[in-house]
């Protein structure tokens, strides 16, 4: 909130982990919470909060909300749902696999390894399908660690997601809708480095070691192809607002991982860091998504 704008009021609203609301640090009922704000800027992150669920709960009170509506939230989650329309729509996405507990009456999890075994070649990503911040991910060379690396992703959710590991560069490329005349701007395409020997998992996002290169060094060719894509993705789950999309840059071309519908907003995130590049700085950042969402 310190970054806000004078114009605005900010009100610090909490949800514990037991689902209990706190309003500038006292226990309230939801329906004070939401009866006393004009607009609520959704700053939550994987469950609940990005999946539609606390969507769902400011549609049913007219709260206008930032970022993506109910479906393009829910979708987003569920990576293998999103990769499916993304594949449909001619864009790149890593071969893949997916696992949900309630097909799985009788069958041990070997086998879903056997089965990523025999039609995907290694190295593999194996990630839980409703999660963010890369938590649960791992990547595999044998089938052992396959097998050992379902068995964890099912411990936070109940569908895996198994990819061949594609050897390239990360990238992320945002988007923010109704900004310099156009409807969907492309912010400037991030590089991502992760220190030697690590991938871009939970641990190295958060403690300082990954690099972040903006605007990236690619050659233009790759850099519009990458805008557009995340244009494309964009409008294919119908979000709003902002989104930033992960992508993979490799010899065989340019990969679409994710989708995210609510993107990092602190003043050291990588969307910030994309807006700051083209002169919007971080207040001014949280003023314009704001403003869409009391449109």
């Amino acid at each position: 909130m310190n970054h806000l704008s004078d114009k605005y009021i900010g009100v610090d609203v909490l949800l514990d982990r037991a689902g209990e609301w706190h309003m500038n640090g006292f226990s309230k009922k939801m329906p004070q919470v939401l009866n006393s704000i004009d607009v609520a800027f959704n700053a939550l992150h994987g469950e609940f909060g990005e999946d539609g669920k606390a969507q769902q709960i400011f549609e049913s009170f007219n709260i206008p909300y930032t970022g993506s509506r109910i479906i393009p939230s829910s979708l987003a989650m569920k990576k293998h749902m999103a990769r499916d329309l993304f594949s449909r729509a001619g864009i790149k996405v890593p071969r893949a696999m997916f696992f949900k507990k309630d097909d799985m009456f009788g069958i041990d999890v070997s086998e879903c390894a056997k089965k990523v075994f025999d039609s995907i070649s290694p190295l593999w990503v194996v990630k839980p399908a409703s999660t963010g911040s890369s938590v649960g991910v791992k990547i595999c060379g044998s089938f052992g660690e396959l097998v050992e690396a379902i068995d964890n992703a099912f411990q936070y959710g109940d569908t895996v997601l198994v990819e061949e590991y594609i050897r390239g560069r990360e990238v992320t490329c945002g988007i923010l809708e109704d900004f310099r005349g156009q409807s969907a701007y492309a912010l400037p395409v991030v590089e991502i480095v992760p220190p030697q020997g690590k991938f871009f998992d939970y641990d190295v996002k958060y403690d300082g070691t990954t690099r972040e290169i903006c605007p990236a060094d690619f050659d233009n060719s790759i850099k519009r192809e990458i805008e557009n894509i995340t244009k494309k993705a964009h409008d294919i789950l119908g979000c709003c607002h902002y989104s930033r999309a992960d992508f993979i840059v490799s010899p065989r071309g340019v990969y679409l991982l994710e989708i995210n519908t609510l993107p990092g907003l602190t003043s050291e995130s990588l969307f910030p860091k994309a807006a700051r590049a083209v002169g919007l700085e971080f207040p001014q950042l949280l003023d314009h998504i704001l403003q869409l969402a009391l449109r």
